[in-house]
């Protein structure tokens, strides 16, 4: 997606006739659907007067390519200024320029992080050369008119306002400089310079054309790049956020031998990468020579991580690396550097199958390890026994001692790259009022389904692309075929419709297996995963009454145990009951929701509550 496309005259006379900030604002709008901040407007206006001043040399053809604001598929991230033509051996050649109002920068002891003035104070960020280099790298990723045509790219970054000083040229960050040069406020004839050696033939746009309608090529996902990974290959570009997160993590793990216990907490919504930066650190650490293990509440991560590993590394060494989080109530203190918690909202107090064991995951994490690194969205809780909070962690690690740390990650990559979906569907379930209140202009294939039946085919015609579509539901039906395996679990013979849970046959790996896409999962077999296509049904523990989202926890099934208790709750504390199995409820739909790339669909059980999804597009 590009919001302004066009060539050097185009571009020089838009900006000359003083309204290019507004062309952009506007096609921003209407392209992308949301508003920008007046913030992001004045810089449009300040940096583009720049780079209008640096195409201004009559060796730059008038009809070479610009492009503005290039989203980058399947993410939320935005290149910000592209140039394109062909060089003297007729090579095809993207230049794209990361522009920088910066006037300062501080050098940190992080790779590829720098600190400067953003918003309020200062913070730290990702090197200008690391981030256009990282955009470039993610464009190579995704698209396949860039790989099969052997298209050049070439980033760069220009901080238009910066004085040369010993911090932004250092040698800390040659590495990313030699694969992204920086241009600084006096170095206009050495950029242009650098766009004149690419770009010696103009294209009118046509090759950013090309680029923005080709194909794009299927995101990777983690549990099939794990081999990959922890071979010490690089399977995914960390940006912005991200590689933030990791710097840090590492740096904390350094500092803590010397320094005391130290503890992240990493705030980050689904898609995000949460688990990929997560097992990026497991390598790195283990590369380092330090002792650290993936950990996780939910078994079916693992299970899938471990199968795809069979062959690959033993299962004492699988079991070295990725652990449970219950297994940590005798361990020593200090034992770990680093112990990396994924989906740490589903951390629960007490530990074993019994919950007979240990006083408290959190605590027990904390205590065990030099360094532990929380990843966590809250808004996936989905049981009464989830404990995994902020401020659990924070209660934690000051009566350990610790020095806290906050990080936040930014969604970037599921949903299509969408913040926008993730906003419809708080606003679908009434978890918060947001702007968007349809799909229809986003990057991804919502549908409700008139019956369950419709549902079912159209996930079996979506899991023959790469077997990666599955159906799930609330849990509201019991597991009978726990004992029987021929019984039907969830049944509408109205609709000629009958599936079994997953679990009877292929447990924590039906995502995977071929076969079970014959079969429906749960909130226990799916959080942490990703598929490409999900089909929800939805129970009668959550309707829809009168245009109002309502709860009825009495319609889970009462196998459930992630509600369990509720009703005693309610006779002690009344309000906070109602408040807690509200969140579950609509969390473990939002979470269901969100576990595919491509697209979901949805059917629910209750007619009025279909015929509100149906209706909700149309408001």
């Amino acid at each position: 997606m590009i919001v302004y496309r066009s060539n050097k005259s185009g571009f020089q006379n838009d900006v000359d006739l003083g309204h290019i900030d507004q062309i952009i604002e506007n096609s921003f709008k209407e392209k992308l659907h949301r508003k920008t901040s007046e913030k992001e407007v004045e810089s449009w206006w300040n940096s583009l007067r720049f780079m209008s001043s640096i195409l201004n040399n009559k060796e730059i053809p008038d009809n070479t390519g610009v492009a503005i604001e290039c989203q980058i598929p399947q993410t939320s991230k935005r290149i910000d200024f592209i140039i394109t033509g062909k060089d003297e051996y007729n090579k095809e050649n993207v230049v794209i320029v990361e522009l920088k109002q910066w006037k300062s920068a501080e050098k940190t002891e992080k790779d590829g992080i720098v600190k400067t003035a953003l918003g309020r104070g200062l913070h730290e960020t990702s090197h200008p050369s690391y981030q256009a280099w990282s955009y470039a790298a993610m464009l190579q990723d995704f698209s396949t008119t860039v790989q099969e045509e052997q298209i050049n790219l070439k980033p760069c970054a220009y901080l238009h306002n910066y004085e040369l000083d010993n911090v932004i040229r250092d040698d800390f960050y040659k590495n990313y400089l030699e694969k992204a040069p920086v241009f600084l406020k006096r170095d206009a004839e050495k950029l242009r310079y650098f766009i004149k050696k690419f770009v010696k033939t103009g294209d009118n746009g046509d090759l950013m054309y090309r680029i923005d309608a080709g194909k794009i090529r299927p995101s990777k996902q983690l549990s099939d790049s794990l081999v990959s990974l922890l071979k010490g290959n690089r399977e995914f570009v960390m940006v912005d956020e991200q590689k933030l997160v990791y710097e840090t993590a590492l740096w904390l793990t350094e500092k803590a031998k010397t320094e005391g216990k130290k503890v992240l907490i990493v705030e980050g919504g689904p898609g995000t990468g949460k688990s990929v930066v997560a097992i990026n650190l497991i390598v790195e650490i283990t590369k380092r020579g330090m002792l650290t293990q993936y950990v996780t509440k939910n078994t079916a991560p693992r299970a899938v991580y471990q199968s795809k590993l069979t062959g690959t590394i033993t299962r004492s060494r699988f079991a070295a690396l990725f652990q449970s989080s219950g297994v940590f109530t005798e361990v020593k203190p200090n034992e770990f550097d680093m112990l990396i918690v994924d989906e740490a909202h589903r951390l629960n107090a007490k530990s074993g199958m019994f919950q007979n064991k240990g006083e408290n995951q959190v605590m027990e994490i904390i205590r065990a390890s030099n360094c532990s690194v929380f990843f966590l969205d809250e808004n996936q809780k989905v049981s009464m026994k989830d404990i995994g909070t902020k401020e659990e962690i924070k209660f934690h690690a000051k009566n350990l001692n610790a020095e806290i740390h906050e990080l936040t990650l930014s969604s970037q990559f599921r949903c299509n790259g969408s913040d926008a979906y993730l906003s419809f569907l708080d606003n679908l379930l009434q978890i918060r009022e947001t702007a968007n209140t349809d799909v229809d202009d986003v990057n991804y294939e919502f549908k409700v389904c008139d019956s369950p039946s419709e549902l079912r085919d159209i996930i079996f015609e979506k899991n023959k692309e790469k077997n990666s579509a599955r159906l799930v539901a609330g849990y509201c039906w019991d597991w009978k075929s726990q004992k029987d395996l021929k019984a039907k679990d969830i049944v509408f013979p109205e609709y000629n419709f009958g599936m079994q849970w997953n679990l009877a046959i292929d447990s924590m790996l039906w995502i995977m297996k071929p076969d079970s896409v014959n079969e429906i999962g749960c909130i226990h077999t799916c959080q942490g995963l990703e598929l490409d296509y999900v089909g929800v049904i939805i129970g009668k523990d959550l309707i829809v009454r009168n245009g109002q989202v309502l709860v009825d926890p009495s319609k889970r099934s009462k196998m459930d145990s992630s509600i369990k208790g509720y009703k005693k709750l309610l006779k002690e504390k009344p309000e906070e009951a109602k408040e807690l199995i509200r969140q579950i409820i609509k969390n473990t739909y939002r979470t269901l929701m969100t576990r595919g790339i491509k697209g979901c669909y949805v059917w629910s059980e209750d007619e009025e509550t279909n015929k509100y999804f149906i209706q909700f597009f149309k408001i």
